[in-house]
């Protein structure tokens, strides 16, 4: 069924004013006919979505015999054509109030089976192009039901400007006033909103929308013809011919710059696009995108230095930013279970020589989120500093959140070259616990950095040594006092004569005495290492037999090596 074609309900099921609701007519005209087409529309495309979940196919069965009412708006990912058509003939068993208003998938163009499987369920079927990517489709939808949601809730849009717009308002204003089709990016070239596309849109623009790199020849036309160069050093409006050859219309583009007081230069936001159509551009239009350069640099400067409302209730209920919450509210406004049982995992990145750098992974909380919904559909996730932290209410069971955990470690690894840790807290009563539930992920993931790369996924329960021995390590250092001056008469000893008795003796407490072992392990004679006893003995003016000597040397020692393993390396 064509979108000329799909049935359109006589009367919404909800009058849309002010912006307060969101129809899926309103989603899809957002998301744009390049990214998806409905093919299927039961009860018409008025019907009302405020709640959206991405499930995979292991997830099917579980939303279904759920008691629950499912989201109004799944994703289906990964979700074959056969597997599809029995989950919505199951659907159709359920009461009306408990189904999805509207399911998107891949596999639902040109298959009547799935089609008809919608239609018996009465539930809205969107097919989305098979090279759109669902981390760029799903943040999208997530953004504008949570503005919805706000909306509704007196909260308002901490994108809303005097204009009553935001990003993708924006983009529509630009395209109405320049006469071209207008998408707005990052600084990464990732696009943040776009206006509606006609027939007129080229390859370039298509894939952009779609979340895809533009083509590789094109860019390196931009970058030969000192596009980009421009970008960054001014706010001129910069006039991009049509290249025929490689199928691309003429563009003009602007930066977004943040200008802040007494700053000698400007930050590079990202930029704006208009693609000119079969018509020509408005003859103001460079003024026109100067102008929305100007409100875009004001909006994203504040998404990106003031997060949602919704974010904010997320980093308050995980204890961040002065935390306390009303858990009734915060339930309400994140449709989430007061009560357990819950599960908090947090996630830290470790520096290694081939992973990539930490600053990166604050860029993959969306990927994270994405993962997170696909396990649980009510799950909340949010980066709060350099660890990220999600929430999974309803868990299944603590080993089955800990094989998913171990299992997104091993993909940040392998397809995004993060290293990360993993600590979970299992189980959480209620949301009242969820802040004391991240400060104990945190201490597992402080107590264990020092023996990575064991335990890269864990409790307090089973590192509750490493914790515990870790905060000990923490409070020595804390106090000067609690410091052993007599062990500096030792490593002084080794600097003046470039012995090695501390690491001998070190190698005697870790063998629990046994000399030959220890001997073996810093590979001298048994009878060198019992004299470099003595001698630690003599310097130190402790009785290696008494076990409150070794204790007390122990943790000295391994306070020591914490500080070497921390100190920064000086070339």
């Amino acid at each position: 069924m064509s979108r000329r074609d799909r049935p359109v309900s006589p009367v919404p099921e909800k009058t849309p004013d002010n912006g307060e609701i969101i129809t899926l007519r309103e989603l899809l005209s957002a998301v744009d006919t390049a990214v998806v087409e409905l093919v299927e529309a039961p009860a018409g495309d008025d019907v009302v979505l405020e709640s959206v979940a991405l499930v995979d196919g292991t997830d099917l069965a579980a939303e279904i015999e759920s008691q629950s009412p499912l989201p109004d708006l799944l994703l289906h990912v990964g979700v074959g054509k056969a597997e599809a058509v029995r989950w919505f003939d199951r659907v159709a068993q359920r009461p009306p109030g408990q189904r999805p208003r509207a399911v998107m998938s891949k596999t639902a163009v040109d298959s009547r089976a799935l089609q008809a499987a919608a239609r018996r369920a009465g539930v809205a079927l969107v097919a989305v192009h098979p090279r759109a990517r669902w981390d760029h489709v799903f943040p999208l939808v997530q953004r504008m039901l949570d503005r919805s949601r706000r909306l509704q809730a007196g909260l308002g849009d901490q994108e809303l400007l005097a204009t009553d717009t935001d990003l993708f308002g924006l983009a529509q204003i630009v395209a109405q006033n320049s006469g071209g089709m207008v998408s707005i990016e990052d600084a990464q070239s990732r696009v943040l909103a776009y206006s509606s596309s006609d027939e007129s849109a080229d390859e370039l623009r298509m894939l952009s929308i779609l979340g895809r790199e533009g083509p590789r020849d094109y860019l390196r036309v931009l970058q030969k013809w000192g596009v980009f160069d421009r970008l960054r050093k001014s706010d001129e409006v910069v006039d991009v011919p049509a290249h025929p050859k490689l199928g691309t219309k003429r563009r003009l583009v602007v930066s977004i710059r943040e200008t802040t007081e007494g700053a000698s230069a400007s930050r590079l936001l990202g930029s704006i696009w208009v693609q000119q159509g079969d018509a020509p551009l408005t003859p103001d239009a460079a003024d026109v995108l100067r102008g929305a350069s100007a409100i875009a640099a004001r909006i994203i400067s504040r998404t990106l230095n003031a997060p949602s409302t919704e974010a904010l209730l997320i980093q308050r209920l995980f204890g961040a930013r002065g935390g306390g919450v009303d858990v009734p509210s915060v339930a309400g406004a994140l449709n989430l279970p007061v009560t357990g049982p819950a599960a908090v995992v947090g996630f830290a990145p470790t520096a290694t020589d081939t992973a990539a750098p930490i600053g990166d992974f604050a860029e993959s909380g969306s990927m994270l989120r994405l993962h997170a919904s696909s396990f649980s559909r009510d799950s909340v996730a949010t980066v709060i500093g350099d660890r990220a932290y999600v929430l999974l209410p309803r868990y299944k069971s603590a080993s089955t959140v800990a094989a998913w955990t171990r299992q997104l470690v091993d993909q940040f690894e392998t397809k995004r070259s993060i290293v990360l840790r993993a600590a979970i807290a299992v189980p959480v009563t209620d949301l009242g616990h969820v802040a004391a539930a991240r400060a104990e992920v945190d201490r597992v993931l402080d107590g264990t950095a020092a023996t990575f790369p064991e335990g890269r996924v864990t409790t307090l329960a089973e590192s509750r040594t490493a914790v515990l021995l870790g905060e000990i390590l923490d409070l020595v250092e804390q106090h000067p006092e609690l410091h052993d001056p007599r062990l500096d008469a030792l490593f002084e000893y080794d600097t003046t004569h470039s012995s090695n008795l501390s690491e001998s003796v070190e190698s005697y407490l870790a063998h629990y005495g046994d000399v030959r072992s220890a001997a073996a392990a810093v590979q001298v004679h048994p009878n060198t290492l019992r004299y470099r006893i003595r001698r630690v003995e003599e310097i130190v003016g402790v009785d290696l037999q008494d076990s409150s000597d070794r204790l007390l040397l122990e943790l000295q020692l391994a306070l020591r090596r914490r500080r070497r393993r921390s100190a920064p390396v000086r070339g």
